[in-house]
């Protein structure tokens, strides 16, 4: 019982230890933060490229179509799912490249592209990620004209699913977030500064108080005597032990 409130009191002491060196050496963690957000900024400025999104927004059902019992609504919501597949396929996007003139290949553009739908609607959103705002909001309509038209055509449908939105010309980035970023790597530079301080306290065994002498020797300290250099203003001491 005793033996185990002695360990407690210990790893008691030892956090309070690691707490008051961690508090004076708090202006190397601050600066490792600083550091770290401020090189994490200028690389996300200088060194990754900008993305801006554009939207445009597809209706599935046709004028032709219409929803009368629950199986239609459940066979809306698969044809949903259905053409949201048709809208990323190879002919779509490759008639998009063609008609664009772009110097894409599919695999290029099919990053580009994310097709998602809102939930309990008959709606597809196509957004495309590109550097260029005006290429983004080009690719993105002409996306869902050339789709309308496939999917009439498969679906041997007289009316074509109507374009509900068309895309925007976006006038801030989507991406990279320079805040973000910033705010992570200062984090991360904090967490290792604060790491690096504590493995080298605890790797320090050597003596540098009376306290210590019993508390990592057992013994104690009958006095000291002054060592102190004349020429400097603080005196350094030392401890002679005493064994009981």
């Amino acid at each position: 019982m005793e033996t185990n409130q002695l360990q407690n009191d210990e790893v008691e002491i030892d956090l309070k230890e690691i707490f008051f060196v961690l508090l004076h050496k708090l202006w190397i963690i601050v600066l490792a933060m600083i550091v770290c957000a401020g090189v994490a900024g200028v690389f996300t400025k200088t060194m990754i490229t900008p993305q801006f999104k554009s939207s445009s927004m597809l209706y599935i059902l046709s004028k032709s179509t219409s929803i009368t019992s629950l199986a239609d609504i459940q066979m809306g919501s698969q044809l949903t799912k259905d053409y949201s597949i048709l809208v990323q396929s190879r002919p779509v996007l490759e008639e998009v490249i063609k008609n664009l003139g772009l110097d894409f290949k599919y695999e290029q553009m099919v990053k580009k592209v994310e097709i998602t739908n809102p939930a309990d609607t008959r709606i597809i959103s196509i957004t495309v990620t590109d550097p260029d705002p005006k290429m983004a909001k080009e690719i993105t309509d002409e996306i869902a004209e050339v789709a309308s038209d496939r999917i009439a055509d498969i679906m041997k449908q007289e009316d074509k699913p109507s374009i509900v939105e068309k895309g925007h010309i976006a006038e801030t980035q989507s991406s990279p977030s320079t805040v973000k970023n910033c705010a992570i790597a200062g984090l991360l530079g904090a967490v290792v500064a604060a790491f690096i301080i504590i493995l080298i306290f605890m790797m320090d065994d050597t003596i540098k108080t009376a306290d210590d002498i019993e508390k990592y020797l057992g013994i104690t300290t009958l006095g000291t005597i002054p060592t102190g250099d004349k020429n400097k203003k603080q005196s350094r001491q030392r401890r002679l032990p005493f064994r009981r």
